[in-house]
């Protein structure tokens, strides 16, 4: 059969089109599937859980609404992560890891350090030989127990924490070496065993945090950065102590999103930022009941947790429930007895969750597991983050 008779020009220039649009539909559909991919990706929901408290009720660890698991907590000691209960802490990763079997995607992660384990962080990875030293131990823990990753949690580089910790300048630039070491060793763990092995760590809500941390070089070498926005304490002022937004009840000088604001700024990605839930609250006490917020306090106490206060408190027991419209988050007042209450709800924690949602942040941690019981909380999570 004879062709039409149609010049090689026009023949050139059809071909080139079609090998155009081709190409275009192809990148195209790229695209459409990273969108796709990136539209299921799920945010992180971590929970820590305090293997401190002895031999945990798994049983009780709803995994499927979790995507993390951090163990808390792993303690420092002689420059290297030390397991302070044998026996009890081998038991509790044999059984969370048969938390797999109800969601195999579940990632556990050991925490080291948290606010009464952080005093020997300073000297562990105060040279590059001990930084050495002290990241093989920590990958050699998640070897031996077949784990998924690392989080630090050292409350604080640079500044002081519980009394007796050990801070120095020093800190600024060895934090970031140590999480360098912590990565390498990770990598190379991660090419034997062919599976990701995750870095994470849990840092101060507060901004000064920054101050005493290279952040934006930090994060390069991490997964998530666990802001923990909660205790954001003013001195000895009544505050909110995990406001979403800056209060207009009293001159606040942190909140959820200026923290979250700040560490962006500072140069950690966006996606890698996950806000901080507490599952317990801060009771406050005054001399004399008058504005309550921004007046001095004279006792502050740590209250276990969100099924307490939701079954025997709120509107109960003297207290009066009231919330802060501004800064999204409830509180509890008694006029007899002078105290106030601040905690989290699901009101609050959906707030919370729709704000990660909105901003594109990397999800929400808690802490932790063991302070809601009934799981009031993290069925509020689940219900906006699934």
């Amino acid at each position: 059969m004879n062709l039409p008779n149609i010049s090689k020009t026009f023949l050139f220039s059809l071909f080139t089109a079609l090998s155009s649009f081709a190409i275009f539909t192809g990148c195209k559909s790229e695209e459409k599937k990273e969108v796709e991919t990136q539209t299921k990706s799920k945010p992180a929901v971590i929970g820590y859980v305090g293997g401190f408290h002895g031999l945990l009720d798994t049983d009780d660890i709803e995994a499927d609404k979790l995507t993390h698991i951090n163990y808390a907590f792993v303690d420092v000691k002689d420059g290297k992560a030390f397991l302070s209960n044998l026996k009890t802490d081998s038991s509790n990763f044999r059984k969370l890891n048969l938390l797999k079997a109800k969601n195999p995607d579940l990632k556990i992660l050991i925490s080291l350090g948290g606010w009464t384990w952080s005093e020997n962080f300073s000297n562990a990875v105060l040279t590059d030989a001990a930084r050495k030293i002290f990241a093989k131990s920590s990958v050699d823990l998640i070897r031996k127990y077949d784990l998924d990753g690392v989080d630090i949690d050292w409350e604080y580089p640079g500044i002081p924490g519980e009394d007796g910790n050990v801070y120095r300048p020093d800190d600024k630039q060895n934090y970031t070496f140590m999480f360098e070491a912590l990565r390498r060793e990770l990598d190379f763990f991660e090419k034997k065993s062919g599976k990701k092995k995750l870095l994470t760590t849990a840092t101060a809500g507060f901004i000064s945090f920054l101050n005493t941390t290279e952040m934006g070089k930090a994060a390069q070498y991490l997964d998530f950065v666990n802001l923990m926005t909660y205790d954001l304490f003013q001195g000895d002022t009544v505050v909110h102590h995990a406001n979403l937004y800056q209060s207009k009840l009293y001159n606040s000088q942190h909140s959820v999103d200026k923290a979250v604001k700040a560490f962006h700024a500072a140069g950690v990605p966006i996606n890698k930022l996950v806000v901080g839930i507490p599952f317990y609250g801060r009771k406050f006490t005054v001399a004399k009941l008058d504005k309550g917020f921004g007046q001095k306090q004279t006792a502050q106490e740590y209250m276990d947790g969100y099924t307490y206060f939701k079954d025997s408190l709120v509107n109960k027991k003297g207290f009066k429930a009231f919330r802060d419209d501004v800064a999204k988050v409830p509180y509890l007042v008694n006029a007899t007895t002078r105290e106030i209450l601040m905690y989290e709800d699901e009101e609050s924690v959906k707030e919370k969750c729709k704000y990660v949602l909105d901003q594109k942040l990397g999800g929400v941690m808690f802490w932790e597991y063991g302070s809601d019981p009934k799981h009031y909380l993290l069925d509020a999570i689940d219900e906006v983050m699934k």
